[in-house]
């Protein structure tokens, strides 16, 4: 009789316990539990844009909780940064980080946060390579004759502004062939594809689909892209890496979080966005933006980001840009 009261006095314990454990869990509320902020730091109907509501309408069939795009340009996307890292990290505001602002963070100088220690990665959804264009009356149709000429001829590119990924993708192609462009800056790509258009400068770059129509229709040409490959919207195009080796720049989106949002939360948030990367009619959407899909995993995208950072603050330096 002891030894019967004995047993039960230790396995009652571990009945009460292994019972708490769905009790505990059921106690936890599953995420997400109300609609996520995903702060771009681009205009509406930009390629950030475009790419975070058809993100969000993804999430939403998945989670069945809304994701809310909130568009906050600025200084090429360093307000939204400020802004996110003034919210809680719990995983309900998220930021799309591109290439545009890493660039941003290596060229002004009073940036007051720092991409690599204040925000958690979650996922890598794709890359997208700029476009060398050309005014089609200029007598180079291809990269070589473009070198060619501009070792002869004085030569202007346009871009979005200095500073910007575009301008600095001139500042690589310029260091890697020993030519001598001179850096025409403008407010936005549109501007410097219309004057690349009109003669006002020899050429520019822009994001494949910032460029694809122009090209298409026979106001540009084409001679190379950015990317270490080429893109499929545009088969016929060399990658410039073809002709000049060790030349590449790349356009890119991505999702972060602020630092310390819980592990669990950023695992299950990138296996989602990955997750939707891969399907189907998600990836059809970005392959139509010139868009190379990838859907990396956290650790993925944490090497991606150094790796870009060396080479962005390389060309940074490289380049002498000053916008103090």
């Amino acid at each position: 009789m002891r030894t019967v009261k004995l047993l039960t006095a230790i396995a009652l314990p571990v009945v009460l316990a292994v019972l708490a454990v769905p009790a505990a869990h059921a106690a936890q509320p599953a995420y997400p539990e109300k609609p996520i902020r995903l702060v771009i730091g681009s205009a509406p109907g930009s390629g950030p844009d475009i790419i975070s509501r058809a993100l969000a309408d993804r999430l939403y069939g998945a989670w069945g909780q809304r994701v809310v795009v909130d568009s906050r340009p600025g200084v090429a996307g360093i307000l939204s940064a400020d802004l996110v890292l003034r919210s809680a990290p719990d995983g309900y505001t998220w930021m799309m980080l591109t290439s545009q602002l890493l660039v941003a963070t290596a060229v002004y100088p009073d940036v007051k946060f720092s991409l690599e220690k204040d925000f958690a990665s979650i996922s890598l959804i794709g890359t997208v390579p700029f476009v060398l264009v050309v005014n089609p009356e200029l007598p180079a149709k291809s990269l070589r004759e473009l070198i060619e000429l501009a070792k002869k001829t004085p030569l202007r590119y346009g871009s979005a502004g200095t500073g910007a990924s575009e301008h600095l993708s001139g500042v690589l192609f310029t260091r890697l062939t020993g030519t001598d462009m001179l850096h025409v800056p403008y407010k936005g790509i549109a501007q410097a594809l219309t004057d690349t258009m009109g003669k006002e400068v020899h050429l520019t770059y822009g994001v494949v689909p910032a460029v694809l129509g122009t090209v298409q229709a026979g106001r540009v040409r084409a001679l190379g892209v950015t990317g270490p490959k080429r893109n499929a919207l545009l088969p016929d195009v060399p990658s410039i890496s073809e002709v000049v080796p060790g030349y590449q720049t790349l356009g890119w989106y991505s999702v972060v979080s602020p630092t310390g949002t819980p592990p669990a939360v950023l695992a299950k948030a990138s296996a989602e966005v990955a997750k939707a990367v891969k399907e189907p009619q998600f990836g059809e959407q970005l392959k139509a933006l010139g868009i190379d899909l990838v859907g990396s995993t956290r650790a993925e995208l944490d090497v991606f980001r150094r790796e870009q950072t060396k080479r962005f603050s390389e060309i940074v330096k490289a380049s002498g840009v000053d916008v103090k």
